[in-house]
């Protein structure tokens, strides 16, 4: 079964993307050059089939072939159980930014599955490896900015002290996010934080690349940047 689809993957390649897409993600040299539009497709055939079997077999040599597997396990119809089982396994192969955001983007969690989810990535949160971490910050940047859980992320991410760069920007947009939605309770985060100056000043530019915030807002925000 590996052989069959490694090989149908490498049907699929397209070089002129490889070359692109390989631009994107530096220290990445496994990229078969699949789009990701076309690798759900073929995703989804094996999500309805023994999907299983699949997960239990699948190859880990190429960048597709890991991409592939957060795809099935977001797309196969499993209890929550089953699905956070596999992303237990799963999760630890992540080693570049966009497998992480496509797959945490995947999950299609339920709002009656948050607080089983919110308890799953609370682990993460604490890793020192830095695409556990992302994907813990892609998850509360997906399914958890909203009402009930604003000041939970919040509070996270502050405890967030990690120098990676993947981890630092992932933690920058979500509060660039936490701020388009909830504009006043971010604000009063920013003003008193223990943010990286980076982690800060990245946050506050994307928050100002932002086409929901207006323009005498975006000329406040620049006066807050660390020096």
């Amino acid at each position: 079964m590996q052989e069959k689809i490694r090989q149908d993957l490498f049907n699929m390649a397209d070089e002129k993307y490889r070359k692109f897409h390989s631009s994107l993600c530096p220290g990445i040299d496994n990229i078969i050059g699949i789009r990701v539009p076309i690798l759900r497709d073929y995703a989804k055939k094996l999500a309805r089939g023994d999907f299983k079997e699949y997960l239990e077999t699948a190859g880990d040599k190429y960048y597709e072939e890991i991409m592939l597997q957060g795809m099935v396990i977001c797309l196969a119809k499993m209890s929550l159980e089953e699905r956070l089982k596999y992303t237990k396994v799963f999760v630890p192969k992540i080693n570049n930014w966009a497998v992480c955001d496509v797959f945490s983007g995947g999950l299609k969690i339920k709002n009656n599955e948050l607080s089983t989810l919110w308890d799953f990535i609370m682990p993460y949160l604490k890793s020192d490896k830095e695409f556990e971490l992302r994907f813990a910050v892609d998850v509360m940047l997906d399914y958890y900015i909203n009402s009930e859980y604003i000041d939970r992320v919040i509070m996270e991410l502050d405890k967030i002290k990690s120098s990676q760069y993947y981890v630092q920007m992932a933690v920058a947009w979500t509060i660039s996010v936490c701020f388009v939605k909830f504009q006043d309770v971010t604000m009063k985060y920013l003003i008193n934080n223990h943010l990286s100056d980076f982690t800060y000043n990245k946050a506050i530019q994307k928050i100002i690349e932002s086409n929901r915030v207006d323009k005498e807002m975006k000329s406040y925000l620049r006066a807050m940047k660390r020096k």
